[in-house]
């Protein structure tokens, strides 16, 4: 990746840093170009997109200290930050319509390409957050939520009673929303 890697006192592994402005830039040449396409895809707009991938570097320079490798990868935290970006951009143009004539894009071009990229960095920031949790939280959510499966046959499939799994998801969702919160997401 080309990350600066250091040790930390605690920890046997290497983790990479945004504690100096050589860190944030190599950060920025091992992610920059893809969150880029994140920002144009989710805009449409090429001048916004490299606002926005300024601000998201920005954001994670001045908040460096907030980031843990042990709750989300460097990749994962940074799209999450340019999710928030992207959405502060958003409600921006909102609030000031007429920008929405400001773009580097010919008058004749037509709507943006649908997106799937924010699906997939919402699959990495649940994916990261589930990985905390315990082995019967995360296999009662991962079955009755994401594969949307019905209570009774996960119950059955696991040899537990319905009000169990049903607990089972209850506090996986609590324990899910506090893991959220740590990692500073929001879907």
């Amino acid at each position: 990746m080309g990350l600066r890697l250091v040790r930390s006192g605690t920890h046997k592994d290497a983790r990479p840093s945004l504690a100096t402005e050589a860190d944030v830039r190599l950060a920025y040449d091992a992610h920059g170009g893809e969150l880029y396409r994140f920002a144009v895809r989710a805009t449409g707009d090429d001048g916004a997109s490299q606002d926005i991938v300024q601000e998201i570097f920005l954001r994670a320079w001045r908040s460096a200290d907030r980031f843990d490798p042990e709750l989300a990868s460097l990749r994962v935290w940074l799209f999450a930050i340019a999710r928030n970006v992207v959405v502060d951009h958003h409600r921006a143009i909102g609030a000031r319509p007429w920008l929405r004539g400001l773009t580097d894009q010919p008058d004749d071009a037509g709507p943006p390409v649908a997106d799937h990229s924010e699906h997939l960095v919402h699959e990495w920031v649940v994916e990261a957050a589930l990985e905390r949790l315990g082995e019967e939280q995360r296999q009662a959510l991962t079955e009755t939520y994401l594969r949307d499966r019905p209570y009774a046959e996960v119950a059955a499939e696991l040899g537990i009673p319905v009000g169990t799994l049903r607990s089972r998801v209850f506090y996986g969702l609590k324990a899910l929303r506090v893991v959220m919160d740590e990692m500073e997401v929001t879907l």
